[in-house]
Parts: structure tokens; sequence; C-alpha cells
């Protein structure tokens, strides 16, 4: 597994599913990245996804069943209905068409997992089991969560102004970031 971190105002997602499931794959979505690009299809769709829609102009919705011609344009895809032999005739298309694709609680069709996520300011941290138990990552990230100081996004600021005043090849700045960072590594608290 290698892990990466989408621009999905970018892309072009489809989600299939409108229920409770739909809803949290599409809440992260938009927790992470606010202006991702979602398309849902569904014959049914929650109270909650029907408002999120209407808050938002980058989340399409299309209110019937999924057609085959519903992948064309799409990048990802996110299977989230409760019909597992549905979820397999999609995923072969969308192989076909070369498109990723997650489908909710069954990794042997995914592509690729949907982790949790730390995130305190710009600082983000991906935890996955690689689909074994995503109850444990999502215990873990609220670990973190509490754990981790909120004024991370302060550091951050300040070592990317940091890097920006860096003048040099890429490795003196790796070695001058290197060298800033490196108390970091300490098991005592920096003065």
């Amino acid at each position: 597994m290698y892990p990466i971190f989408l621009k999905l105002e970018n892309l072009q997602t489809l989600l299939v599913g409108g229920g409770n499931v739909g809803l949290e794959k599409l809440t992260a979505f938009l927790k992470n990245s606010p202006k991702a690009k979602v398309t849902i299809v569904s014959d049914y769709v929650c109270d909650e996804i029907l408002e999120i829609v209407r808050k938002n102009k980058d989340i399409k919705l299309i209110k019937r069943k999924f057609f085959t011609s519903d992948l064309e344009g799409k990048d990802l895809l996110i299977l989230a209905t409760d019909d597992y032999e549905l979820h397999k005739r999609i995923k072969l298309v969308a192989r076909e068409k070369r498109i990723l694709t997650n489908v909710a609680d069954t990794p042997d069709l995914c592509d690729f997992y949907l982790g949790s996520v730390v995130q305190k300011g710009d600082l983000k941290i991906g935890i996955s089991t690689n689909g074994k138990s995503p109850t444990f990552a999502k215990r873990f990230r609220q670990y973190m969560e509490e754990f981790l100081p909120d004024n991370l996004q302060e550091l951050v600021d300040n070592l990317n102004s940091f890097r920006n005043t860096l003048k040099g090849d890429f490795q003196y700045k790796v070695n001058a970031l290197n060298k800033l960072t490196a108390s970091f590594l300490s098991k005592k608290p920096v003065a």
C-alpha cells in the first residue's frame, strides 16, 4: 500500500449510494477537501446528503439507479450501497475504464482504501490498517487528535516561511530543514 493525498477539487469523483455509508464517505471528502467535485448517483438519498447537496455547488445529485454511462469522465469511484453484486458489476466496468475504485466494507474489490485522517490545520496524518480494521484506524485517529497540540499550524507556517528564505540547491534546503527540525526527535522539551 502506498499512501497519497489527493486534491479532490482537481478530480471528478463518483459516489454510488446515498445512504449512511455514502454520507460517511461524502462527509470525509468534504472535511478533507471542501471543494471536492462529487457526483452522487442513487435512487435513495438520505436527508443529510440532500442538505449537503443543497449547500454545495460542487456536489451533483442524480436520483436514480446507476447507469454505466455515469462513469464517463470520472477519476475516482466510491461504491457505497448494500448490493455486493452491483458493486462487482460496476467494479469490472470501472477497471476496464481504469477508474480507481473503493468499495465500502469490501477490501477485495478495492483499488485503494479510505483511511482515517488526523488534521491539525495544514498538517494531515493518514492512518490505514490496509482494510483490516477501519474501527481501529478511527479510534487511533481520535487518540492522535487529542494527543497532538492545537497550535501545530503555527509551527507548519513558521517552517514554511523559513523554507521560503533558503537560497541554494535542493540538497542545501533539505539539509537546512533537517538540521532545524532535528530537535523534534529529541525526548527533551525544546526551550
